[in-house]
């Protein structure tokens, strides 16, 4: 894809910048023992991502959001998965260097997820400091992805639009949500979904290594 007159590069988190899949499954599986429900494998967790944490928790408990413990589960998980969310999370190899590289050429840099607002922003000031200048995550009373509204709200606070701006995610719902807002999506292969999965579901631009996401601008 032609990046010449890209000024904004808006990140998905999990997946994308951070392996968070050890946490999110370490916690999920805590929820589920606390009411005798069965635990899921990393494979299942890394299939029911994407969508926040209510969708994680009614994917992974049978019958979804008709079990009677799924409200009980969903707080379960919030409180562990807030206390938890740092010990084995850390940013995919080269990562780091390619976001320090982009902002060094200029590229204005945010990052917009699904995990909860205040996650978010903890997690980008921990792990990348001023490199994100904007971090927004799921927030009362905004839609989410594959939503446009907080790709919309992230570009209004870099000062972009929909023509210098470029959405990367891991995931078909990052692709979608690229789709929703009218902008280019980039899709990563060092995440949760296959090459083939996000083929189907539109992608059309790929980087399989952050190395090579730092040639593509």
């Amino acid at each position: 894809m032609d990046t010449n007159n890209i000024k904004a590069i808006i990140f998905d988190l999990d997946g994308t910048l951070l392996d968070t899949l050890t946490d999110l499954k370490n916690s999920l599986n805590e929820a589920l023992r606390n009411h005798s429900l069965p635990e899921r494998t990393t494979d299942e967790v890394r299939r029911f991502v994407g969508n926040g944490i209510a969708k994680l928790v009614e994917r992974a408990i049978p019958s979804g959001m008709q079990h009677p413990s799924y409200d009980a589960v969903l707080t379960d998980i919030r409180r562990i998965y807030a206390q938890r969310c740092r010990e084995n999370t850390a940013p995919y190899a080269g990562i780091t260097e390619m976001l320090n590289d982009l902002s060094h050429k200029g590229y204005a840099l945010a990052v917009v997820s699904n995990k909860p607002d205040a996650q978010v922003k903890a997690l980008c000031r921990s792990f990348f400091g001023d490199c994100i200048q904007t971090a927004i995550g799921q927030q009362e009373g905004v839609r989410m992805k594959p939503a446009p509204d907080s790709l919309f709200a992230a570009m209004q606070q870099l000062d972009a639009d929909t023509d210098n701006t470029v959405y990367v995610g891991d995931s078909e719902v990052d692709v979608q949500t690229a789709q929703n807002a009218g902008v280019p999506c980039i899709s990563v292969l060092w995440g949760f979904r296959d090459k083939e999965l996000l083929l189907t579901n539109g992608a059309r631009n790929f980087a399989h290594s952050p190395a090579e996401m730092m040639q593509m601008f």
